[in-house]
């Protein structure tokens, strides 16, 4: 279908670039792309698609808009939060152009829907936070012969490449997989997440604009891609390193010889289900509990694991401060609480938890995590206590 008056006005800067002109804009008007995850990722890319005049836009999201998220997650207003991401993402995009065809998914990306949703799209973008998902984004996109655009941030730091699960006349995919960059995921918690680490707020957008931009260049066919090259962009030295990403020709999903041909229980391939023989209750100490053991007066250290400056945001009063980096090397200044109880803290309890089991290998008998960390203490407890 031809463009109308209105578009011809819209689009005019695209019109005017010979590389995109009218046939590559009546390309992006008939384009559709998936967005999984409506956060720092997805509230650019979102805009930007839409703006570019993307024909269809799938927007993938279970969560809600929650004041914190409002530093970069810049779809979203501070009258969205408590709604829907996906929904608040729907407004946004319907806002900024209207004509773009937007359908959304208020549940996470799970190996039973995965094919089906995915299946429907042009461009698959990933924009999530977690391993098991991004597992999943990629091997439904193999498996589909999609084209999946992967992004990652942490604290100033961002990487983007191309998955391209297109087959060539030989069969094998365009390029490696996330698997090839990847082939084991972390150990659970080995990886801090965005709230215990921190992100620049602006950071998202920088990832962002790349990944759209490499969603309409695959889809309007013009330009190289960032398929089998691995960029990486570090905001506090402003500097981008790109890295050469060669396919594994043993990769079990785009290999010469795949062994994974359909998908699989993603979150026990990351080791997020506990094993049966685990008994994380004994590990761990609820806010309650520790109010209680705290009101009586029961001898304990109370170790905050997290780093200096988050102290100044919020503590409990009577911590001892070693952050989870230097706890191994620091044990000895603690060493008189080795047979004594020592309640490890942090911030959502992420941290201590790695930091009690770093204690028990060395030799403290009684170590327990708080649970939630402080975010709970301050929930639950003490309502002075800042979020953050």
């Amino acid at each position: 279908m031809a463009l109308t008056q209105s578009q011809y006005k819209r689009y005019a800067r695209h019109l005017s670039l010979p590389e995109i002109g009218v046939a590559g804009q009546e390309k992006i008007r008939a384009g559709s792309v998936l967005i999984i995850g409506a956060g720092g990722l997805g509230s650019p890319l979102a805009l930007y698609l839409a703006a570019a005049g993307i024909g269809r836009l799938g927007i993938m999201d279970f969560d809600a808009v929650d004041e914190s998220n409002l530093q970069r997650q810049i779809i979203h207003r501070t009258q969205d939060v408590g709604t829907s991401k996906a929904k608040s993402a729907r407004r946004g995009v319907q806002d900024l152009n209207p004509e773009v065809e937007v359908e959304i998914y208020e549940e996470g990306l799970t190996s039973a829907n995965a094919l089906d949703i995915i299946g429907k799209y042009d461009v698959v973008i990933d924009a999530t936070d977690n391993f098991p998902t991004r597992y999943l984004s990629n091997d439904a996109s193999i498996l589909l012969g999609k084209v999946n655009i992967y992004g990652s941030i942490f604290r100033f730091e961002g990487q983007v490449t191309v998955f391209d699960g297109r087959r060539g006349a030989d069969g094998q995919t365009q390029g490696p997989c996330y698997r090839c960059l990847y082939p084991e995921p972390p150990d659970p918690g080995s990886v801090p997440s965005c709230s215990e680490g921190g992100v620049l707020g602006v950071l998202p957008g920088v990832i962002a604009m790349i990944q759209a931009t490499e969603a309409i260049k695959i889809i309007t066919g013009v330009g190289r891609t960032l398929v089998g090259r691995f960029l990486r962009y570090d905001a506090l030295n402003m500097a981008f390193r790109e890295l050469k990403l060669r396919k594994d020709p043993d990769c079990p999903l785009c290999g010469k010889h795949p062994t994974v041909t359909k998908l699989i229980d993603y979150e026990q391939f990351c080791g997020l289900k506990r094993g049966e023989s685990e008994e994380p209750a004994e590990l761990e100490i609820s806010v309650a509990d520790y109010a209680a053991l705290r009101e009586r007066g029961d001898e304990h250290l109370l170790l905050d694991v997290r780093e200096p400056h988050e102290l100044g945001i919020c503590q409990i009063d009577g911590n001892v401060n070693i952050p989870l980096g230097q706890v191994g090397a620091r044990t000895g200044e603690i060493a008189a609480w080795k047979d004594k109880l020592v309640i490890a803290q942090c911030r959502s309890g992420a941290r201590s938890m790695k930091a009690l089991h770093q204690l028990r290998k060395a030799g403290f008998r009684k170590v327990l995590n708080l649970q939630g960390g402080i975010l709970a203490w301050g929930e639950e407890i003490d309502p002075s206590i800042s979020a953050y």
